[in-house]
Parts: C-alpha cells; sequence; structure tokens
C-alpha cells in the first residue's frame, strides 16, 4: 500500500479542507465551498471517493451538494445532527473503512463546539504516524467556540484528543494560529515552546505556508487550552478574573470566556 497524502485546500478566509488522497482518489474532509476542491481534484487528477463531515455548520458542510452532483459517493458525518446529503451517520465506537483510498478510521464524540460534534482518528501504520481530523474542535494553540455545549463537555473531549499518541498529526479546520499564540502568550507568557512556536509560525505564514499539521506533543507544550492544569496560566486567570480559581474546569471555563473577547 502507499502512503496517503494530505492536502490542506484553503477556502473562504481561513478554512482548511483537507484531501486525503492514494495518488488516484481523495477523500474530502470537511468541504465547505466545492470549488477549490474540484480545482485541487482537476490539477492533481485525482477522483473524489467520499466525503467525511465532522460537524452541521455552513463552511464545513456547503460544498457538499455541488460535490454530490459531480461524484457519486458515501458522506459521513455525525449522528446526532441534522446534515443535508448524509449517507452514513456515524459516532463514538463507530469505524469507517474505506477503499478508494484505503484509509481506516476510528470515530470520536468531541461535543462542545457543537452538541454532535465528531472527530476522525486514523492509527499509525506502515507508512506513516497517526492522524486527527478534528475540525473546529482543537486549532493549534486554541479550541472551538462553543456554540452549543458547554465548558464541561469541550474540556472533556479536550482531555480524549489529548491522550492520543504523541506523534498524531493534527488536521484542524482553519489557520487560526498567529491569532491563537497571541492568547496563549498572554495566559502563559514564560512559555518557552510557545515564544519558539511563534517564531516558527510567523516565518511560515509569511512565506505563504501553512502552519499545520500540528502534533499532539507540540500542543501539550503551547496550547493553553490543553495546560489548563499550568500554574503560570492558573496565576494569569486569577489576576485577569480577580477571582480564585479552583480546578481544570474553572481554568477552561474562564480561559474560553477570556479568549471570546480577546483582541
Amino acid at each position: 500500500m502507499n502512503a496517503l497524502e494530505y492536502v490542506p485546500v484553503p477556502a473562504f478566509e481561513d478554512n482548511y479542507i483537507w484531501l486525503v488522497s492514494d495518488g488516484t482518489h481523495a477523500v474530502a474532509v470537511d468541504p465547505g465551498d466545492a470549488a477549490p476542491v474540484r480545482a485541487c481534484l482537476a490539477q492533481r487528477g485525482w477522483r473524489l471517493g467520499a466525503i467525511l463531515l465532522t460537524h452541521h455548520h455552513r463552511d464545513h458542510v456547503g460544498g457538499v451538494a455541488d460535490l454530490l452532483n459531480d461524484h457519486v459517493v458515501p458522506v459521513y458525518g455525525p449522528a446526532r445532527e441534522a446534515i443535508r446529503h448524509l449517507t452514513y451517520p456515524v459516532g463514538a465506537a463507530d469505524r469507517i473503512s474505506l477503499e478508494q483510498p484505503a484509509l481506516d478510521l476510528a470515530v470520536l464524540d468531541v461535543p462542545g463546539h457543537t452538541l454532535g460534534h465528531i472527530a476522525y482518528f486514523q492509527a499509525a501504520d506502515n507508512n506513516g504516524p497517526p492522524h486527527l481530523f478534528c475540525g473546529d474542535t482543537l486549532f493549534s494553540c486554541g479550541c472551538g467556540r462553543l456554540f452549543e455545549g458547554t465548558p464541561a463537555q469541550m474540556l472533556a473531549s479536550l482531555d480524549a484528543l489529548a491522550a492520543l499518541p504523541d506523534a498524531t498529526l493534527v488536521h484542524c479546520a482553519h489557520e487560526y494560529t498567529l491569532s491563537n499564540i497571541r492568547f496563549a502568550l498572554a495566559c502563559e507568557p514564560g512559555n518557552a515552546a510557545l515564544q519558539a512556536w511563534r517564531t516558527e509560525a510567523e516565518a511560515l505564514r509569511e512565506r505563504g505556508l501553512p502552519t499545520l499539521p500540528t502534533t499532539l506533543a507540540h500542543e501539550r507544550k503551547v496550547n493553553p487550552f490543553l495546560r489548563t492544569g499550568s500554574a503560570e496560566i492558573q496565576e494569569t486567570l486569577a489576576q485577569q478574573f480577580h477571582e480564585t480559581v479552583p480546578d481544570r474546569l474553572a481554568v477552561f471555563t474562564l480561559m474560553r470566556e477570556w479568549k471570546n473577547r480577546f483582541r
């Protein structure tokens, strides 16, 4: 079996639609816009084999109908959300085995951003490390807004993702890294790994390159939402909100509230 290629296709202002290909067929993850997917498929000579969706927001599902006009392919997505054109509703403990391209994925329930949000995990094999397609749950140095879920749900979802193997490549759905780093440094200014990541990420974006995928090992070092046990973050929040921060859920809740209004 040949190694798969993982391509971030830019869409809208800051979305990435991920294409996973064996060189002939490709899977599209969260195609919010059909046009850039069509263009990439045509440029590389790939044929669409399946569509994977993580949640119902339009910037993640808006291109599905148009793509289905061109290709008769299965559409996988969260069983607990109402999404048109879904042919295979899936949830926690489900597995997806695709033939073209050959891809075996475990489905994870990760509510928080939306109530039915799911992620897809591809375990390591002889061709490479594990891969995670996490939609708007986890970003580099950040996490998704809580549009439907609770802080407790999102913290549990992030904990579940953080427990995946260190080498897992994290394919986030947005290029939010630089703005997330600014907030992360406000939370934990003494984090040397985070300071180094700012320099590296700025250089990547100046060259027009994506900051993704990231790895879970890296995110555990730099992402404040995976570092709710950090004494420096807890002290920063206590000073910012003038209140005690008794546990990790309180840390997450205050940090997410601050991030919502951070500029």
